[in-house]
């Protein structure tokens, strides 16, 4: 078994002690703002040193949130990335009691701080770290507990993560799949990276203790079930799933098991490596007219099918950087000069599928260069977009992958919005 912490610390960005909790006493806050300063002196910035340190026989695994370090420090060998994904969770349970987690909230609610770091962990050991469940024992001035009312059953039962009594006149499950994708073009139109970066975000309102199982067009799935993988399967890598997760089910037949929480949360990410071309590619001609004058010709194209519609495209252009008297025209949506970033903000509120769209714009320039002017820089341009309903990696929830076990439930399904409701009642 991993070794557990010895103590939580929240400290400042000049590595002063906000807020500390002591489990097994053998690391004490002068021992940390000590290493910390040294470690400020010798680094300059602490991020460039990475989230984990060893000295004088202590481990020190921290994470940066706004204005304030989370720290946990252990003299026993701990598992360090068990400890950073929960000094996350911390942020994210602090983040549901405050709105915003900085110094200001902390020193606001130090009584709820202490509250929660005794109860998210215990004698060095994690615990309980969801939000919802702590949110109906550890109340804020907002919220508070009646005399007569007792802890949750899920703070001792196995599925810490949900309560049990919950009940549902209409039973739904909601599935959203939302993708990021990280792309970098030349100016010869090759992709240099492509990155895709996707959620399964699912908000659940069942009764009782249900039990889901889902499958999606994982290449494993379909090879295994004998299916055609040609054109319809993808390959997941790096995938993390919410706690609520079987992991030996889907590690067997790469079923996704699981007893939901109440309410919205993630339930599985993963990201994908794989070529991606640019769902709307734009086109730039830059032409200088003497030293005073640069004319910029702008095409942007959609490169997805018409059925499907990009919301809030925002195109940033590069300037240069003295430019000024700016003169803009656009086919379509509108363009401002921005010029706290150097560049013109082309934004489309709706761009459908194999359309093409265009922007000119003219700028005057200082008409005095002395030969030490530096050239222009080349700037990216930045292109940044929504299209709902619609995923780069093809991922798909299975039809009729998804059910629901022990409750006498009718399933169907809305493809639209993707949302199963399940009709009968509840036995």
């Amino acid at each position: 078994m991993a070794g557990a912490t010895s103590a939580l610390f929240l400290l400042d960005m000049k590595g002063r002690c906000l807020i500390s909790r002591d489990y097994r006493g053998d690391v004490s806050a002068q021992q940390v703002e000590k290493f910390f300063s040294k470690l400020l002196e010798k680094e300059g910035d602490v991020e460039s040193h990475g989230p984990v340190c060893y000295e004088n026989g202590v481990n020190y695994m921290f994470i940066q949130h706004n204005n304030i370090y989370l720290m946990a420090a252990s003299r026993q060998n701990s598992n360090a990335a068990s400890l950073l994904f929960f000094l996350h969770r911390v942020v994210d349970v602090f983040k549901h009691y405050f709105e915003e987690l900085e110094e200001e909230s902390l020193r606001d609610n130090f009584v709820v701080v202490y509250e929660l770091l005794d109860e998210m962990m215990d004698f060095g050991y994690p615990q309980y770290t969801e939000a919802k469940i702590l949110s109906e024992f550890i109340k804020t001035d907002a919220y508070r507990m009646e005399v007569t009312q007792h802890p949750p059953m899920a703070v001792t039962n196995a599925v810490s993560w949900r309560s049990e009594g919950v009940f549902y006149k209409n039973n739904e499950v909601y599935l959203d799949v939302v993708e990021h994708v990280n792309l970098l073009v030349n100016s010869n139109g090759q992709s240099i990276r492509s990155e895709v970066n996707g959620a399964l975000k699912m908000r659940a309102y069942l009764s009782g203790m249900p039990e889901c199982k889902l499958g999606l067009n994982d290449r494993l799935i379909l090879e295994a079930q004998g299916r055609p993988t040609k054109g319809k399967s993808i390959d997941l890598d790096d995938i993390k799933f919410h706690q609520c997760v079987r992991l030996a089910r889907f590690e067997n037949d790469r079923t996704i098991s699981f007893i939901p929480p109440d309410g919205s949360f993630d339930l599985m990410t993963y990201r994908l490596s794989t070529q991606v071309k640019p769902l709307i590619w734009v086109e730039a001609q830059v032409e200088r007219h003497s030293r005073s004058r640069v004319e910029m010709s702008v095409k942007a194209r959609s490169q997805f099918k018409e059925r499907s519609t990009a919301m809030n495209v925002e195109i940033e252009l590069p300037v240069p950087s003295d430019a000024m008297n700016p003169n803009i025209r656009t086919s379509m949506g509108y363009a401002t000069y921005a010029p706290e970033r150097d560049a013109v903000v082309w934004k489309i509120k709706s761009f459908p599928g194999n359309k093409e769209y265009m922007l000119r714009a003219e700028f005057r320039l200082p008409s005095v260069i002395s030969e030490d002017t530096p050239p222009d820089r080349k700037a990216p341009i930045r292109v940044k977009f929504e299209i709902p309903y619609f995923t780069v990696s093809g991922i798909q929830v299975l039809d009729k992958a998804i059910s629901m076990l022990r409750l006498p439930l009718s399933c169907s399904r809305d493809s639209k919005n993707n949302i199963f409701i399940f009709n009968e009642g509840i036995m």
